[in-house]
């Protein structure tokens, strides 16, 4: 979908983590899938794992397992599983998406501020982007406790303040439903991804602004260049 960038510029950017930055959804289907079949229940493909992520462990365990939901001590000990086996394959097959790494150094060069939100536990949130994208991020920025998750915009504005940026003066980019409404919710230009783990047409509805196909077109939008 042909798309007019703003002619204006932005200071900042934040991105989502995973399906953003990093494919990391192969890892963690392994990984639910190796408690799924610890307990007796089904698998999923990764295609269906797409759907159920960005919401956070907690919610991604209830979703592969909803009969089971209100649950409170199952849940707690199937995401204790769950977080003991990401814990060790998480470096399997996770990587940067061709072209991110080269457009965070494109947008650092020219001045911007960078921010990493996932609502991924904030331990795995860092060592994950440190370790699988080197790159010095002004702020990183995962799920913390006391602090609610996206779509909530509380930590968006947290990390906004820490950057020391207005929200009007953010590209928020991400690639569900989720950063989508985080973004608006917080006040931020919403950027849909199209490389990640879900469609245009949830993006769109959940109020993305511009639908990026690859990590370059991101760099017009922010600097304020226009393309057709």
């Amino acid at each position: 979908m042909p798309v007019k960038f703003l002619l204006m510029k932005f200071k900042g950017v934040i991105f989502d983590l995973d399906g953003t930055l990093l494919d990391t959804i192969e890892d963690i289907t392994i990984a639910l899938n190796i408690v799924m079949s610890k307990y007796g229940f089904r698998q999923f493909s990764v295609e269906e794992c797409k759907k159920m992520v960005g919401d956070g462990m907690e919610v991604l365990v209830k979703r592969a397992v909803p009969e089971i939901a209100n649950d409170e001590q199952a849940i707690r000990n199937l995401i204790q599983d769950y977080r003991q086996e990401y814990a060790k394959i998480w470096r399997d097959h996770s990587r940067p998406y061709p072209g991110i790494k080269e457009t965070l150094n494109r947008l650092q060069q020219a001045g911007l501020k960078l921010a990493v939100l996932s609502n991924k536990s904030h331990e795995f949130t860092e060592l994950m982007t440190r370790e699988l994208l080197p790159f010095n991020f002004d702020v990183i920025f995962g799920a913390r406790p006391g602090i609610p998750v996206k779509p909530d915009p509380t930590p968006a504005r947290l990390v906004l303040e820490e950057l020391n940026l207005k929200p009007q003066e953010v590209v928020y980019v991400g690639d569900t439903c989720v950063d989508m409404e985080t973004a608006v919710r917080a006040g931020c230009f919403p950027a849909g991804v199209l490389w990640g783990f879900r469609e245009e047409k949830e993006l769109l509805e959940s109020g993305a602004r511009v639908l990026l196909k690859t990590p370059e077109d991101l760099i017009p939008l922010v600097l304020g260049e226009q393309k057709g």
